[in-house]
């Protein structure tokens, strides 16, 4: 698991943009509560997959237990899926050509087309009936017409986040950001996303506390959607 280090600086200077409170959330609606969990999926999970990311394989009891306290406290769980469909790179030329080698794209594309192994989710996850999952097929799951993920969540009045998965700086990031912009609470779980470095993962804790998000631990998340209940 990631070793967690915000620096204080950035937390002092956190808590004295929110008035001097360690946390913006003090409570939430449940039932206008979304746990999140981004592309936790057998190609970033599994030893050996295109995509390894080994801290991810750790924060699956914390993604659960989160999931668990979301269905008892009448919130919705839902699984964003990563997929590379055909003509994907239609409007996304960029990063296909420029960010990856043919080489490294094929790889990609094969491992994230729908119906393969490594485009399934990871199955350690607790999926019950009621959960939700979404397929995306950029790294935010805000971009309009690459994902559903707003549509559902406005459809069912929800408007609070609790965000987590893989890759903490990349998907997790993006997705969050994108959410507090479009008019969302978010809260970004600590210990219950995973990229592929502890100081990446701290950055993105430390720009996540400054602007964009909540941070909390998933036993602070916990307690929270036990005492809204």
């Amino acid at each position: 698991m990631h070793r967690i280090e915000i620096p204080q600086e950035i937390r002092a200077a956190a808590r004295a943009m929110r008035g001097g409170r360690e946390h913006l959330f003090d409570d939430l609606d449940p039932a206008r509560t979304a746990h999140v969990i981004v592309d936790l999926q057998n190609g970033y999970m599994e030893e050996g997959a295109p995509l390894e990311v080994p801290f991810a394989r750790a924060v699956v009891p914390q993604v659960n237990a989160i999931s668990s306290a979301v269905r008892a406290a009448g919130g919705v769980n839902i699984f964003i899926q990563y997929a590379m469909r055909e003509g994907a790179e239609k409007g996304w030329s960029t990063w296909h050509a420029c960010h990856n080698s043919p080489e490294s794209l094929a790889v990609t594309r094969a491992a994230f087309a729908p119906g393969s192994h490594h485009w399934e989710l990871w199955p350690g996850l607790e999926i019950a009936p009621g959960d939700l999952v979404v397929e995306k097929q950029r790294f935010s799951a805000f971009i309009p017409g690459t994902c559903a993920l707003d549509e559902e969540l406005r459809a069912r009045g929800l408007d609070t986040l609790i965000v987590s998965g893989t890759m903490t700086n990349v998907c997790c990031e993006s997705t969050a950001r994108d959410a507090m912009q479009m008019n969302y609470k978010v809260i970004f779980a600590a210990d219950a996303t995973a990229t592929w470095t502890d100081a990446a993962h701290n950055a993105t804790l430390a720009n996540m506390s400054m602007v964009f998000a909540d941070v909390m631990t998933t036993q602070e998340i916990v307690k929270l959607l036990r005492a809204s209940r």
